[in-house]
């Protein structure tokens, strides 16, 4: 499994015009093919007398589901550059949408290739990416009277604390790099007097 992947920072849009033809990108960080294939379907919508909506995704964080379509332009020119630039720049789970409004003039093959892989790369740029690390999630019962230093204690180091539940005792929920637990545990275990119970669960993506 990967270790960590890149993928978008946030949606957005990118335009550039070429010969009067005017390449509207879309992107959009996507978790599944029904997420993408919803971002397409409802830029379609947004752009209804366009000529073009050329798409491509890659998802996964091994980059496994890649898709890709020219929508119309002669075959190879729109969504493989698209999709070629998406696998360079190596982002994942990530839908591009290239919406072309045609000006009156041809731009050939080459031409088509350097506008929708260009148009994509630029938009990457404009819009940012960001880099997720994969995480074991834990699961630390502590204490009321020592919870609020274990809790402070874990986000001034950094740790990824994503949810703290309050009951009988305390329960954190937090993110660590698989090479870090057995630190963790004799840290904890310090830190706690061995009262803290810890719980591994499974394994998800954070940001680094």
């Amino acid at each position: 499994m990967q270790e960590q992947y890149r993928t978008l920072a946030r949606e957005g849009v990118h335009e550039i015009e070429i010969n009067k033809s005017r390449f509207l990108c879309a992107l959009a960080p996507v978790a599944t093919e029904a997420e993408a294939q919803d971002f397409i379907a409802r830029i379609r919508k947004e752009h209804p007398t366009a000529r073009h909506h050329c798409f491509a995704y890659v998802l996964g964080a091994d980059g496994g589901i890649q898709k890709a379509s020219d929508d119309g332009e002669p075959g190879g020119t729109a969504g493989v550059p698209m999709l070629q630039m998406l696998v360079r720049r190596e982002v994942r789970y990530v839908v591009a949408v290239v919406t072309r409004y045609f000006g009156g003039v041809k731009l050939g093959a080459g031409g088509l290739i350097r506008a929708y892989g260009g148009v994509v790369g630029e938009a990457l740029d404009t819009l940012g990416t960001v880099t997720r690390q994969r995480f074991r999630l834990v699961t630390v019962t502590v204490d009321h009277q020592r919870a609020g230093r274990v809790e402070n204690d874990l986000r001034t180091t950094g740790r990824a604390v994503r949810e703290v539940t309050y009951g009988a005792e305390v329960r954190l929920e937090i993110g660590l790099p698989e090479a870090d637990l057995d630190t963790f545990r004799a840290w904890l275990a310090d830190t706690t007097a061995g009262t803290a119970r810890l719980e591994l669960g499974g394994e998800a993506y954070g940001e680094l």
